[in-house]
């Protein structure tokens, strides 16, 4: 018999929030501005997307520029946190379309609502108050890119959230992220179902090279997903 879904993992900023890329552009300015390069929002979100935003840096770097140097990127990334920290303080943060309601249909459904994300845990917590989002009301859970050993696109994320909740299985999980890593952490986890949205950081065909179960442009369009996945095993 067929496991029933228990859980949505969410990730957060461009799949549950809507913050306009801030996250990205603000990258995007610290690399330049410490690097004197022209890289543009595009190539950031390219390469990193959905990452720890350390390793995102990284990616960046290395991919776009063919620069691998861990001290630079250090740097780069404690200029980050601080320049976050004010871009978010001065910034109007909101649900994305849809998010609100369809936390509140998978809680009559008796599915848990997690949100994971690469933002270290002081920054994702910063965000969940601006959204008046409160753990173990609107959402169930939060885990961070600092509560694991590694990150995107490893399980460990997934698997922190299974074991919080006692979900042996992987298959009565459901991922969706707008980045083509989160996909990849879906599969890497066993999940379900691994979704993309279109959203945020990446468009419908670079979601569907990493080969997505679903690519979705709007959130209820998980509900009927659930439901139709969970027929057999109301079925058996």
């Amino acid at each position: 018999m067929r496991e029933a879904i228990k859980m949505v993992v969410f990730d957060m900023a461009g799949t549950t929030v809507n913050e306009d890329n801030i996250v990205y552009k603000t990258l995007q300015q610290v690399i330049n501005h410490i690097g004197g390069y022209q890289l543009t929002l595009t190539e950031v979100l390219e390469h990193g997307a959905g990452k720890e935003k350390l390793q995102a840096i990284k990616t960046v770097l290395k991919n776009c520029l063919n620069i691998v140097d861990d001290q630079l990127a250090e740097q780069m990334f404690q200029s980050f946190l601080q320049a976050l920290e004010n871009a978010y303080e001065a910034a109007d943060i909101y649900p994305n379309s849809n998010a609100n309601e369809l936390f509140a249909i998978l809680k009559d459904m008796n599915i848990l609502r997690v949100l994971n994300t690469g933002y270290d845990r002081k920054t994702a917590e910063s965000l969940l108050k601006k959204l008046n989002w409160v753990v173990g009301q609107d959402i169930d859970a939060l885990i961070t890119a600092s509560d694991v050993p590694k990150n995107r696109p490893y399980p460990d994320m997934i698997d922190l959230a299974r074991a919080n909740f006692a979900i042996t299985d992987p298959k009565g999980v459901v991922k969706i992220g707008d980045s083509i890593i989160d996909i990849k952490e879906g599969q890497n986890a066993g999940c379900a179902l691994s979704i993309g949205i279109t959203t945020g950081a990446h468009h419908a065909d670079q979601l569907k090279s990493a080969n997505p179960d679903y690519v979705i442009d709007d959130l209820l369009e998980i509900v009927p997903i659930i439901e139709k996945y969970n027929i057999p095993s109301q079925l058996v």
